[in-house]
């Protein structure tokens, strides 16, 4: 057996449990507390010295001291406000919160990851640094924080994985460039005199004020944007009123827009202040946007794509690298690849029945995809401390 045969034989089951007890205790963004705890434990225990963020969860630690380059792999470990409908013996145990974009199994990877890469510590020929990363689940994202807190220091290139249920249990996602999309948040709040409903001429109607919003704002942003940057704005929050005779003072729309270009990233914030204004000013409301910045398109790097496609090769076959496309998802792993080099690509977990989609109370995948996420993120580390040498 390889190395990774060797340790997998010990620890997949192992891993498998750790991705359960995730799963069964989910926390929400900056408040992965027991999950820091519980990595930090268990790679101790292999010998290593993982170090607690200055938030107080996500931890880095790094795997060997060769003096060549520094490696990072990236996992997330926060969970989302979800409600968790399966009826599965790790059901989550939290109300309301759910690793439903498979952050557990992300975490369960480069643990293993980890363990597999300390049992070579002393062949490396540089280190492997392990970045656990907290609150990834909000906006502008915790990885901004991480890269504050020195994790990228000295490191020359950064890898990634991320759950996709598109893709079978062995086989990866890669593409070169962009892979996902910019992801920001708008809200809107209107405010007006409130009247009654038999006399919307003599007030301003922010029901409707709000409607307009909401339908021509993605409307005339189609028609001033570029198609190509592929701008999307979708709104699923719109507030406004309790009773059916009465004409509101305040209502409250709140979406999301994102940008396959970066180009139209950077200009959209003016356009969207500009559009609301005018969709707004003919019924008399008086509006407040409020645009928080998210993340920017995740963009591989060329050559850090090609070392990845290398080290899934090397862990799975060459048939397991499967192209790709831009989605338009938001990633914060985005913030890392604007100071380094490095790639994310998308680990398929289809479950054998019942596949869904990302971000869905029923949402769970087949195990086997850790044990092929470690292989994945231990044969990309070494590609990559080879490479950059």
């Amino acid at each position: 057996m390889s190395w990774l045969d060797a340790m997998l034989a010990r620890h997949e089951g192992e891993l498998v449990e750790l991705r359960r007890d995730l799963h069964r205790h989910p926390e929400l963004s900056r408040k992965e507390t027991r999950t820091t705890a519980s990595v930090v434990a268990r790679l101790s225990t292999a010998g290593l010295s993982p170090r607690v963020l200055s938030g107080g969860t996500g931890l880095v630690c790094d795997v060997g001291s060769g003096r060549g380059p520094v490696v990072a792999l990236r996992a997330d470990i926060d969970a989302l406000p979800v409600h968790d409908s399966k009826d599965v013996p790790y059901r989550s145990t939290t109300d309301g919160v759910c690793h439903a974009c498979g952050h557990d199994v992300h975490t369960a990877v480069l643990v293993g990851a980890g363990l597999a890469l300390a049992d070579i510590a002393d062949e490396l020929p540089g280190r492997v640094r392990l970045v656990f990363q907290p609150a990834e689940e909000v906006m502008p994202g915790g990885a901004i924080e991480a890269i504050d807190d020195g994790v990228l220091d000295g490191v020359s290139s950064i890898f990634a994985l991320h759950c996709h249920p598109g893709y079978e249990v062995g086989q990866v996602g890669v593409r070169a460039g962009a892979i996902t999309s910019s992801a920001d948040m708008v809200e809107v709040v209107l405010t007006g005199l409130g009247g009654h409903t038999a006399r919307p001429h003599a007030t301003s109607d922010l029901v409707y004020a709000a409607a307009r919003v909401v339908t021509d704002l993605p409307a005339a942003l189609s028609r001033l944007v570029d198609p190509r940057q592929g701008l999307s704005v979708v709104f699923g929050s719109i507030a406004g009123g309790v009773a059916p005779n009465v004409i509101p003072r305040v209502a409250t729309v709140r979406g999301t827009v994102r940008v396959l270009g970066e180009q139209a990233w950077h200009d959209a914030p003016k356009l969207v202040e500009e559009l609301v204004a005018a969709t707004v000013a003919p019924l008399g409301a008086t509006y407040e946007v409020s645009y928080t910045r998210g993340v920017p398109p995740v963009c591989n790097e060329v050559g850090a794509t090609a070392v990845m496609m290398t080290g899934i090769a090397r862990a799975l076959g060459p048939d397991a690298v499967q192209p790709t496309e831009q989605s338009l998802g938001g990633e914060d792993f985005s913030w890392y690849l604007q100071q380094v080099p490095g790639a994310m690509a998308r680990l398929g977990v289809r479950p054998a029945i019942g596949a869904v989609d990302l971000h869905t109370a029923s949402f769970d995948v087949d195990e086997r995809c850790i044990g092929v996420g470690v292989r994945v993120m231990a044969e990309t580390a070494l590609e990559a401390l080879h490479t950059y040498a």
